[in-house]
């Protein structure tokens, strides 16, 4: 083999990042090269089922033809003018998100993180010129293992060591309170309801280790946010854009929240798209000047996302997710019923998870994804003994048993 065809091998390129790189993911030992629709193939040309999807953000599937023809044809016409100009293709994405969604006016941004940070400062800005709180003095509720970004005010009121330890000082005014326990926020509420801007909450927690709560929490939630005067905000970022059978998480429950925030597949994974939602009594506060982004609103993200919520509708992808997200569980129970090696499986439409029989702490979950990967499945572990299992929303039914078998065999493997 030749100098130069070894330089393309997994290796060359996994030496080049442990290099050049920063260490700050630990991934599956598999370089991608190439994707379409629920596959995505090594540098050696291996074919894998896709089924972590980008932490949900390519629910189209990878490379859809609309999507990626939205991007080229924008890319050559215009790219980038910052807000300071206004542009073509930016009203129409405005009125046409916040139309699908409900509201009266939408805040563009980049990544998710930003856009949490973006309903965080339009949460506090509320309660001080609309609420009356008195300055510098508002509170924002938020769950124990939550994930809603990685920047410092996020990880502030993150209960997640790697994600805190030696990042501080911290950012004040937040009260962490247990996920699913009603009775937790009425309490909290009801102790200090005139220094609270808003409840953040992801309607599923999906980094945690996709904790679906109780049917009712969230419309319980959302009431108990109307009664003391509180902001609803739904980090939809990993759950919005139909993963779990909905348009967003929050309407399984009719919750309409008073701020979403979405990202992630609201591009299709093929650019960095995020989004604010609310109506004009909480985004009027915004005025100009007072936040912004560079990128937020560009051209190019637009017209993708315009695309990718087309894909959304036009393919049906939140019933697909449904149906075939119930169909899953049902096929992984049977898979539980011949091994002890998984104890559950949980989940809403096609974003779930199963528990691997064995501590945090051990290596078991780690190694059965290395597994699943030799036999052509790509998926990673969180918070140790737990596997998410997010195809694209574009898989069909027969590629979905196809994939349960690939985890039945991998798993009966495993144990002998």
């Amino acid at each position: 083999m030749s100098e130069a065809t070894q330089q393309k091998n997994s290796q060359y390129y996994i030496d080049l990042e442990n290099e050049y790189g920063a260490h700050n993911y630990h991934p599956l030992p598999v370089v991608l090269d190439r994707g379409e629709g629920v596959f995505v193939w090594d540098v050696e040309g291996k074919k894998y089922y896709d089924f972590l999807s980008a932490y949900s953000a390519v629910n189209q599937g990878h490379s859809h033809p609309k999507i990626v023809g939205a991007l080229v044809n924008q890319a050559k016409k215009l790219a980038l003018t910052s807000r300071a100009f206004h542009n073509s293709s930016l009203g129409e994405y405005e009125k046409k998100i916040t139309l699908l969604f409900g509201f009266d006016k939408v805040l563009p941004m980049n990544s998710g993180a930003e856009a949490v940070e973006t309903a965080v400062k339009l949460a506090r800005k509320w309660s001080y010129e609309v609420k009356g709180i008195s300055e510098n003095a508002a509170k924002i509720i938020v769950c124990e293992n939550n994930f809603h970004g990685r920047t410092t005010t996020i990880v502030s009121f993150s209960n997640d060591p790697d994600a805190s330890k030696n990042y501080g000082p911290f950012t004040p005014g937040f009260i962490k309170i247990p996920y699913n326990d009603i009775g937790a926020l009425e309490e909290t509420l009801k102790n200090d309801a005139e220094n609270i801007a808003a409840f953040l909450v992801e309607p599923i927690q999906g980094e945690a280790g996709v904790y679906v709560p109780d049917a009712g929490y969230l419309k319980a939630a959302s009431e108990l946010c109307k009664k003391y005067n509180v902001l609803f905000i739904a980090d939809e970022v990993q759950t919005g854009i139909a993963r779990t059978g909905k348009l967003i998480a929050c309407y399984h429950e009719e919750v309409q929240p008073d701020i979403l925030v979405l990202g992630k597949a609201i591009s299709g994974g093929m650019y960095p798209v995020s989004a604010v939602l609310a109506n004009n009594e909480i985004m009027k506060v915004i005025k100009p000047g007072q936040h912004g982004s560079t990128f937020g609103g560009n051209p190019i993200a637009c017209a993708v996302a315009m695309a990718a919520l087309d894909v959304v509708e036009d393919e049906k992808l939140s019933q697909r997710a449904e149906s075939l997200g119930n169909l899953f569980r049902s096929e992984i129970e049977k898979v539980i019923a011949k091994t002890s090696l998984i104890t559950k499986v949980r989940g809403k439409g096609l974003l779930n998870a199963i528990l691997i029989n064995d501590t945090p702490e051990s290596s078991t979950a780690w190694n059965l994804c290395l597994k699943l990967k030799e036999n052509g499945l790509l998926a990673k572990p969180t918070h140790g003994n737990i596997i998410r299992l997010a195809p694209p929303l574009v898989i069909t039914e027969e590629q979905l048993l196809d994939c349960v078998s690939i985890i039945e065999k991998t798993v009966l493997e495993y144990i002998k």
